[in-house]
């Protein structure tokens, strides 16, 4: 998906406010000049209502709390626990920490910028601050996509094969050196910049700069788009639906389903849920970005904060759902989440279930292990 921040103007004088205007570019802040009487009128749109802006600050003051609490426990468990160490695990790991960079990154500046109306945080903030948060949603984006790629190599290719945590972290690695280069424009092509809206009145903003012209912003954010969430959204979907399609078919003998393939789909259909979460919590703000390259009258409307902060808050959402979705349809995770919040008998008994489990999966592999390869061949 595209960085989420809203693309200031580039040199900008007096004469040149009126019909201006900023892109999406990033997750975070939103500067958005329409013209000079709403310069000289304070930016008065909607979210300078008091209303709305007691109903953005709960909202996204909610977001924060559950999204910075619900990945922390995340990371925490799968650290405390050892029968949480596995690749699949690792990979929602640092799909956690890169929730958690959104979360502190992107949500309280949108919010400030969004109250202010302009840049608050300095010539060195405007610079630090896109990058990062373009860095922590291309790290979001590209995990759930290896995800989905281990789990479609592992069950669809050779169910009995795993990565090695070896390869695993230098994935990881790869993972975020690719989305630090992928976000490194956002930081290069950058300027801090002092509007006069009076002799005695003065507003900052954080714009982009590009070397050629305006339209080499438009074609970094339409790339983006597909590189971030089109090209990955069709490749997760695509894994997905295999892996689906092969765990339908699959049937231990006797006509029933083994333990281990039971807890397989399980795991699918909560990592499935959670990139479904993903695309439909980002479908809006995406649409309105595209809306924006494509017609940028649409940033004469009189509610355009009002209804890009919206948008923002239904995308941000996909930061703290991830942790309710394991908690809710995976039972490792739902007995490590109550053995941390209750301790003592609880963690004893969440080792007694894993205990049990290992042994039913071990008293079931002998007799399954040779109609899983052979199935999984026929399907091939």
């Amino acid at each position: 998906m595209p960085s989420m921040d809203i693309r200031s103007q580039e040199n900008m004088t007096q004469e040149d406010i009126n019909g201006s205007f900023a892109a999406p570019s990033n997750c975070c802040t939103m500067t958005n000049f329409q013209d000079e009487g709403d310069l000289l009128d304070g930016l008065e749109d909607s979210t300078k209502l008091i209303g709305v802006q007691v109903v953005l600050i709960l909202a996204y003051s909610s977001i924060i709390l559950f999204g910075v609490t619900g990945n922390s426990l995340v990371i925490y468990v799968v650290y405390k626990f050892r029968n949480l160490h596995t690749v699949t695990n690792f990979f929602i790991v640092n799909l956690a920490v890169a929730d958690l960079l959104v979360n502190t990154l992107c949500l309280p500046f949108t919010l400030m910028s969004t109250l202010y109306g302009e840049w608050k945080f300095g010539q060195a903030m405007c610079y630090l601050l896109p990058y990062a948060q373009g860095l922590a949603v291309n790290v979001s984006t590209i995990t759930l996509t290896v995800i989905a790629l281990d789990r479609y190599r592992s069950i669809v290719h050779h169910m009995e094969t795993k990565m090695s945590k070896d390869v695993c972290a230098v994935v990881i690695a790869i993972t975020w050196v690719s989305s630090a280069v992928l976000a490194s424009p956002l930081a290069i092509f950058r300027e801090y910049v002092t509007f006069d809206v009076t002799p005695e009145q003065s507003i900052q903003g954080c714009a982009e700069k590009w070397p050629g012209s305006s339209a080499d912003g438009t074609v970094y954010s339409v790339s983006m788009f597909f590189l971030q969430y089109g090209l990955p959204l069709s490749v997760i979907s695509f894994a997905y639906a295999r892996i689906w399609t092969k765990l339908r078919k699959h049937v231990s003998p006797g006509g029933g389903r083994s333990d281990r393939h039971r807890r397989r789909r399980k795991t699918t259909k909560m990592l499935a849920t959670v990139v479904a979460v993903f695309a439909i919590s980002w479908l809006p703000f995406h649409a309105f970005q595209l809306a924006v390259d494509i017609d940028t009258s649409v940033l004469e409307m009189k509610d355009f904060k009002l209804l890009y902060t919206v948008f923002h808050v239904i995308a941000m959402c996909s930061a703290f759902a991830n942790p309710v979705l394991y908690g809710w349809m995976n039972r490792n995770y739902r007995g490590a989440f109550a053995a941390v919040c209750k301790c003592g008998p609880v963690e004893s008994r969440l080792r007694r279930v894993h205990s049990r489990d290992t042994v039913r999966e071990k008293a079931l592999a002998h007799q399954s292990t040779i109609s899983v390869l052979t199935q999984a061949n026929t399907h091939l």
